[in-house]
């Protein structure tokens, strides 16, 4: 019997079989229940949650200051929720900005409104988000981190119930959770109002709707198999609201940044791989058959439709006004409803193509670039604000500084821990390393080509959609240390809780020394210093 049949064997007896006394029914091996309670299922990962959000919203304002890339997102997105559209600003407007003037924007009206339309070049759902903390908090440096901070804050509780739900612990839930809210680079991105903490939130949880589908569609064939005869294909499955879900959720992701592409094609491939599983073990003779009769068309509402409607919705502010870059309104305006529609999705297109080509010949040097393969090594963070100052802190030279970095524990743990699941998934077939890897692996491996073929400007923390999924591989490592549970299991289980135990306070221990330098701590410059790790390469 394959691993991959009994889907959360790992965590329980390995050696268990259909033959065995101890083989369990259909339904248990389809759908493991959930071990412990249920209220602690959801307590634990809120409290977890709650000491996260602590951490990325205490003095969330500081530094008062455009921090790196605030300076187009954050005017972008205040653009966007009083002009639905993005427009071009004054010189000089960060500075003004800071002083309290909101009124940095180019008067458009008459014939400059095609001078005011601001060329951009990501999608407006994660400026949008942003422009929902300004809009309730105002243009200021807490109300454009707002919404950053909500979004990091949520993906600590959506990866703690996911690792819940694919461990069957709530302990090692609570641990994945404990985890992404201890890793720097997360909360540096909760604690700026940039776009790829939302990138990150919109694949996390595309990911957890998938992860939940799968356990639901597994269910269904189960109660089939129970009441019904059998069929060769298997039965229908019905609508499958979780994966239509996980297809908004992929809409959203590409509708902050283009990268979630590479997730939705992944994640589509990987769902309709996991109906192949459900239906071959639960003993459907023709799953083949039964997948692309019976799970495709779904997957195309799920995976096509859902993500297109979703990506085109994130655009109506473009569409509904006439001030848009590129919009060409009078031309659409001018033969009536049909040729509006056609004219203005003509024009959308030549804007997406504008952008791609943009996006290709991206080749500006930046002292903070690094290339994909540096990135989980983190040789070259990026130094997203830093001040020198002098006498404020008890000696001359003094410093605040808010570094992008990933905490060292976590990332160089997550590291074997990958390596660990890929022997792990070449052993067993287990369908938890195996969507671990193909996620991670989405995250990191397109920025190659890129790498390869032009010289992109990239950076660090361009890897953030990958840090849940290098959480969840460290996550999946720490219950198989712990091992299963049996009566001659418990000095292994008791060594195993304390190794797994006294790596999630070393990772607390290296965000506790690194905190000063990722939330603009004034100290002595000698010690902000002392955190450079790699020195040269991290300053």
């Amino acid at each position: 019997m394959a691993v991959t049949d009994f889907a959360y064997q790992a965590f329980e007896d390995p050696k268990a079989d259909e033959s065995s006394p101890r083989a369990r029914s259909v339904r248990d091996r389809m759908v493991p229940p959930m071990r412990g309670s249920e209220l602690w299922g959801w307590l634990g990962p809120i409290l977890v949650m709650i000491f996260g959000g602590v951490l990325r919203f205490v003095n969330l304002g500081h530094p008062k200051a455009v921090v790196f890339d605030e300076t187009y997102y954050a005017k972008d997105a205040f653009s966007l929720v009083t002009w639905l559209v993005e427009r071009v600003t004054i010189k000089d407007a960060d500075k003004a900005l800071l002083a309290g003037n909101t009124d940095i924007w180019e008067k458009c009206t008459g014939q400059t409104l095609d001078k005011c339309a601001s060329y951009v070049v990501h999608p407006p759902l994660g400026k949008w988000m942003i422009g929902a903390g300004e809009w309730l908090f105002g243009m200021n440096p807490y109300g454009w981190r707002f919404a950053a901070a909500v979004v990091g804050t949520l993906s600590i509780l959506v990866l703690a119930r996911v690792a819940r739900r694919m461990t069957r612990s709530t302990l090692l839930g609570c641990f994945a959770g404990l985890l992404l809210a201890l890793d720097g680079l997360h909360f540096v991105l909760s604690r700026t109002a940039l776009l790829d903490i939302f990138l990150m939130f919109w694949v996390l949880a595309a990911f957890a709707c998938l992860v939940v589908d799968r356990d639901k569609t597994r269910q269904r064939l189960v109660e089939w198999y129970e009441s019904a005869p059998l069929s060769p294909q298997g039965p229908s499955l019905g609508l499958r609201p979780w994966r239509i879900a996980a297809g908004v959720c992929l809409g959203a992701a590409m509708g902050v940044k283009w990268s979630g592409l590479a997730f939705a094609v992944a994640f589509a491939v990987m769902s309709l791989l996991w109906d192949l599983g459900a239906r071959r073990a639960v003993g459907v003779r023709h799953p083949y058959a039964g997948v692309f009769s019976k799970d495709l068309p779904n997957g195309l509402l799920a995976f096509a439709a859902a993500p297109f409607v979703t990506y085109m919705a994130t655009w109506t502010g473009w569409f509904a006004t006439a001030t848009g870059y590129g919009r060409n309104w009078d031309q659409a305006t001018s033969s009536g409803p049909f040729y509006f529609v056609l004219d203005s999705a003509r024009s959308w297109v030549k804007y997406q193509w504008q952008v791609f080509t943009f996006h290709n010949g991206l080749e500006t040097s930046h002292p903070y670039m690094s290339d994909p393969w540096q990135w989980p090594l983190l040789l070259r963070p990026v130094a997203f604000y830093y001040q020198g100052v002098q006498n404020t802190c008890g000696v001359k030279d003094c410093s605040e500084a808010v570094l992008g970095v990933g905490t060292p524990v976590i990332w160089f743990g997550a590291l074997l821990a990958l390596v660990g699941l890929i022997a792990w998934y070449v052993a067993t077939r287990d369908w938890r390393a195996g969507a671990v890897l193909l996620a991670y692996a989405m995250g990191w491996l397109p920025w190659f080509y890129f790498a390869i073929a032009s010289n992109r400007t990239m950076f660090l923390f361009y890897a953030i959609p990958m840090v849940p999924f290098m959480v969840l591989a460290i996550t999946l490592c720490a219950g198989l240390i712990i091992g299963p549970a049996g009566a001659t299991a418990g000095m292994r289980r008791t060594v195993g809780a304390a190794a797994v135990g006294a790596f999630a306070l070393l990772a607390l221990i290296n965000f506790w020394w690194l905190h000063p330098v990722l939330s603009g701590e004034l100290l002595p410059y000698t010690e902000w210093k002392a955190r450079m790790l790699f020195d040269k390469r991290w300053i």
